[in-house]
């Protein structure tokens, strides 16, 4: 995947968020960037019904975790602060966060890779975007 220089890679799972900004014109070169405080939810998506049928603690968690997420996204998109945005979440992760996204979040999403890379290096991360 070619990632325009500038755009902001989203890093994501049940429980952790990692930024970073591309400065590489070739090829990903990823810098890490400052992590937001993520606001504490009680489950996912209002009115919508958590993963499964009766979901556990961990679970609603997990997806309360995400739309944190996706309202820390949606406040750097409002605020004119990201241009293009690469999200790369484990595949739970991943739904939660689009039932999140603003409408101008998602129109600036510029590519998703459903995979957990929380926990790699910048230049895995990087390595594995090149590949996708």
């Amino acid at each position: 995947m070619i990632l325009s220089p500038g755009a902001l890679v989203a890093v994501v799972d049940g429980e952790k968020l990692a930024l970073y900004e591309n400065t590489g014109h070739q090829g990903a070169v990823l810098s890490p960037k400052p992590t937001p405080a993520i606001a504490d939810r009680a489950s996912g998506a209002a009115g919508r019904i958590s993963s499964g049928a009766n979901p556990d603690n961990d679970t609603q968690a997990e997806d309360g975790f995400a739309m944190g997420v996706a309202d820390v996204l949606n406040k750097l998109v409002l605020d004119h602060k990201v241009e293009h945005l690469l999200v790369i979440a484990a595949p739970k992760t991943m739904g939660q966060l689009r039932k999140g996204w603003h409408k101008e979040t998602a129109a600036r999403v510029v590519g998703e890779i459903s995979k957990d890379l929380t926990g790699h290096s910048p230049d895995q991360i990087a390595a594995a975007i090149d590949k996708a």
